[in-house]
């Protein structure tokens, strides 16, 4: 299920749009056709309001090899990974564990920031165990599986992203403002 514009590539350096990303649904069944992807699709959606481009976006089944090679070739050519699915506490949710193992600095606030506002609405929100970080020049971002839960969990952070992003990249100026 991958999509990358024809290129066989998820982006090059010098593409138009302001964020480059990748999007990763993380799903047993749907990897076998047996569930439709509805969060990836809304992950798009919302992103793309900031600037955000999905260049790459594909549905994989929960293993953690599997997603860890993802993250790791697709953080060299994009600025943004979001994943969905995988972040509970079911014995194949393993995409804290894989996103751990790639990153280089954790951004603890985003996943805080997600949870606390999940809180809100369902106490279930503190089963969460998503998590953010870079690698390199990319942030990558757990999300939880459910469209309302992704809703609610990008809503927590959206208006952060592109500031993230671009100091990820290396501020033109200094940011103390």
């Amino acid at each position: 299920m991958a999509e990358d514009g024809g290129t066989g590539q998820a982006g090059r350096p010098g593409d138009n749009a302001l964020i480059r990303a990748a999007v990763i649904t993380l799903s047993d069944k749907g990897a076998k056709g047996l569930r439709t992807d509805e969060s990836g699709p809304l992950i798009r959606e919302l992103l793309a309001p900031i600037g955000v481009q999905v260049l790459h976006y594909e549905m994989i089944p929960d293993e953690f090899l599997t997603l860890k090679e993802r993250l790791l070739s697709h953080c060299r050519l994009v600025d943004l990974i979001v994943t969905t699915g995988s972040t509970g506490l079911g014995p194949r949710d393993i995409a804290p564990e894989a996103t751990a193992a790639v990153i280089e600095r954790e951004v603890p606030g985003i996943a805080e920031a997600m949870r606390a506002h999940g809180l809100k609405v369902t106490r279930r929100a503190m089963l969460s165990r998503g998590i953010a970080g870079t690698r390199g020049k990319c942030l990558i971002i757990n999300l939880p599986g459910s469209p309302k839960a992704v809703r609610e969990c990008l809503e927590a952070i959206i208006e952060a992203i592109p500031h993230a992003v671009s100091m990820i990249k290396g501020p033109e100026e200094d940011c103390a403002r």
